[in-house]
């Protein structure tokens, strides 16, 4: 892809979904995320009504009289977008693929942080890491992170979740907000979920095809596995091979729903043909409720 039709895209897309955002998950992520963070600001005298919870033992002892330390809400806030964009994120039975999915939910989420002003930085992975971009402000670096969510070639064509959470917890040490958009057909990350969502306050949003899930019963046809680069002629005629990979889909769908909100984590699902409108302002909502 020429630098012209790059260009295009990333325009295209930033048209389409900062309107998304000025209109509609602005307001939304703002109550959703605001306050999440406390960064600590002074201490002083206990006053009557005070938080018993806040006292600064360390300081009444020194002072011989009641002390409560004082919090404020941290303004500015850091969102990471975890990208997933190994071979599977190719895959499309519609008018759009996986990663044209990903990448145009990533644009909204990135231009609501923007518009509260907030830094956003990008992780890109596949079985490897493949980019990261610290978090900075401005539209200028939205609009970079939106071209490689478009143009980046990926090294590597498996999916590793776990090792991009095991990467994300090392590199930022501040708490962040963290989307992790996939469509999680990897389910090894259990472990390194539940680490990474002690630290940040963290979400998957999961991408996915409906023909993932329900084969077509059409006969005899060959099918390319995009991660192993395996072709294998596959009967989708045969109730057998139907079911085999439902359960299979099923599996990691269900491994997602639980794995989650088990480490205390955000969830969402939605799939290539459905509005991700709807789903992120419901998300939103659910949250800010």
């Amino acid at each position: 892809m020429d630098t012209s039709e790059v260009l295009k895209k990333v325009r295209r897309i930033e048209i389409k979904t900062k309107r998304l955002s000025d209109h509609l998950f602005s307001g939304e992520y703002h109550s959703s995320f605001k306050g999440r963070g406390m960064a600590f600001s002074e201490v002083r005298p206990y006053q009557f009504g005070d938080d018993v919870r806040a006292i600064d033992w360390n300081v009444t002892a020194r002072f011989k009289e009641p002390f409560i330390k004082v919090f404020e809400e941290e303004r500015e806030l850091i969102l990471m977008l975890v990208v997933d964009i190994s071979a599977s994120e190719t895959f499309g039975s519609g008018e759009a693929t996986k990663r044209q999915i990903l990448t145009e939910i990533s644009a909204v989420l990135a231009f609501s942080a923007m518009g509260n002003n907030d830094k956003i930085g990008l992780l890109l992975f596949s079985d490897q890491i493949e980019l990261f971009i610290p978090p900075a402000k401005g539209r200028k670096h939205v609009l970079r992170i939106i071209r490689e969510l478009i143009e980046f070639e990926p090294q590597g064509k498996g999916t590793d979740i776990g090792l991009a959470l095991g990467y994300l917890t090392n590199m930022m040490k501040r708490k962040a907000i963290v989307f992790v958009l996939s469509d999680f057909l990897d389910d090894r990350y259990n472990d390194a979920l539940k680490i990474a969502s002690k630290r940040h306050d963290l979400t998957g949003i999961r991408v996915y095809d409906q023909r993932e899930k329900e084969l077509p019963n059409i006969g005899l046809l060959p099918f390319l596995d995009p991660e192993t680069g395996k072709e294998q002629w596959v009967n989708t005629s045969s109730k057998a091979v139907r079911k085999r990979q439902k359960a299979w889909f099923l599996e990691r769908e269900a491994n997602f729903e639980k794995q989650f909100p088990r480490a205390g984590a955000g969830a969402m699902s939605c799939s290539v043909d459905e509005s991700y409108v709807k789903k992120m302002l419901g998300y939103f909502k659910r949250r800010s409720a």
